[in-house]
């Protein structure tokens, strides 16, 4: 059971699932870089990045324009094939008064950045952000539109994926679930190569914005990572404290958590945020969960365990709602109060047969575009993650893994009890190339992390440690979405963040900022 670490706003969707959390091993000088490092980027026109119409649409804004940065697909072999980094940009609006280029990851692993960039520009809007900075979202290595992508599954195999629902926990369910684990291993391998899938983790990442930032002219990195892009963010800290401007870490991975509790700590984030909808749905007339906080669990299970046997029509005559995407369209809306109202909506609908908006939340959570086609976010995510961190290899382990996230999310559990199966990670065909552990960037500045008191994918409490381990400034955000800072959901703390990436100055204490009602 585990999450997507997801940034949403109001009109913002992009991606995160952390199978595992990682602190980088320290990197060496990195070599052989003088080619990488004289590149001029050829900026032009964005329509060749666009996956949907919708960007097609978004991308046509002159505002923004694109390039591809070269890096080495092995940093151990920079004469090597190399890779290529789509970025997307909206250039400063006061160019007189440009600071340099802020870069923005939105989470995953495995969220594009070029598609996320104009979503967050217009929450952004035209403050002194936006006029003093470059704002430039990237896609990671492997992620959405840069090259080589990670592909290891054709549309029809993530339908196929969605509908297959793994809940036997029986020994005859643990080997089919393994073997499917095996499986999309090895058809990773033969469709991705080996190399590719060993140097698509964050420490390769960390590098490649190494790159990037003196590339386009800026000295040091001024960056902005929400969830997922945390770990970025403290990897980049790890290898280069000294080329650090400006880091915004909001929705923090704890990077030092151990084996078991890494993977269960999403579990009571996400509790609390269901318990927190709970209570929203019953204040509304016809609350299909009751007006029973406590018994809300129990009561949507009751509501999407019929799927199992028999999935729901939708208003698309040639799609049904199952149990998978109940539950995931369910999870969806747990990132973000804006989307409480629509998954209210779902599940009444529900309860009268329908799967209309359930489904769309789900679709949303896996990057389905209205013609059917996915994005790559679910499929990079377990590739990314396999490389970042350590390997479970005990069912013992496992098992103990899963009973503990059905204890401390009871709103998740189908009644089939805990299951012994390991994870993918535990099948992959290369090695880790980071360690968990806390982060250790001695000379780096004071930094911003930004955490949200009711955060479901990234809990507060990882957004303390982390801010513990770094050194930093702790912005605490009274808050029920996850991430906050720039979306204009905190006037709060949008200020103190635009004040850090401005000026560079920070609170001479940690801040709290209030609660702001959400507009519905």
């Amino acid at each position: 059971m585990t999450f997507l670490h997801r940034v949403t706003g109001s009109v913002v969707l992009a991606g995160v699932l952390l199978l595992s959390l990682v602190a980088p091993a320290h990197a060496g000088p990195l070599t052989g870089l003088n080619p990488y490092l004289a590149q001029e980027l050829a900026w032009g026109p964005c329509g060749d990045l666009a996956r949907t119409d919708r960007d097609r649409e978004t991308f046509a804004d002159p505002r923004y324009d694109c390039a591809y940065l070269e890096v080495p697909l092995d940093y151990g072999d920079p004469d090597g094939q190399s890779a290529r980094i789509a970025m997307l940009r909206q250039r400063a609006l006061d160019p007189a008064a440009r600071i340099g280029s802020l870069f923005v990851d939105p989470g995953g692993p495995g969220g594009s950045g070029v598609t996320f960039l104009p979503a967050l520009a217009g929450l952004i809007g035209d403050g002194e952000v936006a006029q003093r900075f470059d704002l430039i979202g990237f896609d990671p290595r492997g992620v959405g539109v840069s090259e080589p992508a990670i592909d290891c599954s054709t549309d029809a195999e993530v339908d196929a994926e969605r509908a297959d629902l793994d809940l036997d926990t029986s020994p005859e369910g643990v080997a089919q679930t393994e073997a499917e684990h095996r499986d999309l291993a090895q058809r990773c391998a033969d469709r991705m190569g080996l190399e590719v899938l060993a140097n698509v983790g964050t420490r390769d990442v960390a590098r490649d914005l190494r790159l990037a930032h003196e590339v386009v002219g800026d000295e040091r990195l001024t960056y902005l990572g929400y969830s997922y892009g945390t770990s970025i963010g403290a990897e980049f800290a790890e290898q280069f404290p000294e080329r650090v401007r400006a880091l915004v870490l909001d929705g923090a991975v704890d990077p030092s958590l151990g084996p078991v509790e890494s993977r269960t700590t999403q579990s009571r984030g996400f509790q609390r945020a269901f318990d927190n909808f709970a209570a929203f749905c019953a204040a509304q007339p016809g609350c299909p969960l009751g007006k029973d906080v406590p018994a809300a669990s129990a009561r949507v299970q009751e509501l999407l365990k019929p799927l199992i046997e028999e999935p729901v029509p939708t208003r698309d005559a040639d799609r049904v709602l199952g149990y998978n995407d109940g539950v995931n369209g369910l999870v969806q809306a747990l990132y973000a109060e804006s989307l409480w109202p629509p998954l209210l909506d779902g599940l009444v609908q529900l309860t009268e047969g329908d799967g209309t908006t359930l489904l769309i939340l789900a679709d949303i959570y896996y990057d389905r575009a209205p013609d059917g086609s996915y994005g790559n976010l679910l499929e990079a995510f377990p590739v990314i993650n396999c490389v970042d961190g350590d390997r479970l290899t005990g069912r013992a382990v496992a098992r103990e893994i899963s009973a503990t996230n059905l204890e401390l999310a009871p709103f998740l559990d189908a009644g089939y009890g805990p299951s012994a199966a390991l994870e993918l990670c535990s099948f992959w065909p290369v090695p880790p190339t980071s360690e968990p552990g806390p982060v250790d960037a001695p000379g780096l500045p004071t930094v911003l992390v930004a955490s949200s008191t009711g955060d479901p994918a990234t809990p507060y409490e990882d957004g303390v440690s982390l801010a513990q381990q770094m050194g930093a400034r702790l912005l605490t955000v009274e808050n029920d979405s996850h991430t906050v800072v720039l979306q204009g959901i905190n006037a709060c703390a949008d200020e103190v963040t635009t004040r850090y990436l401005v000026d560079r100055t920070l609170p001479e204490t940690d801040p709290t900022c209030a609660r702001e009602v959400p507009a519905r």
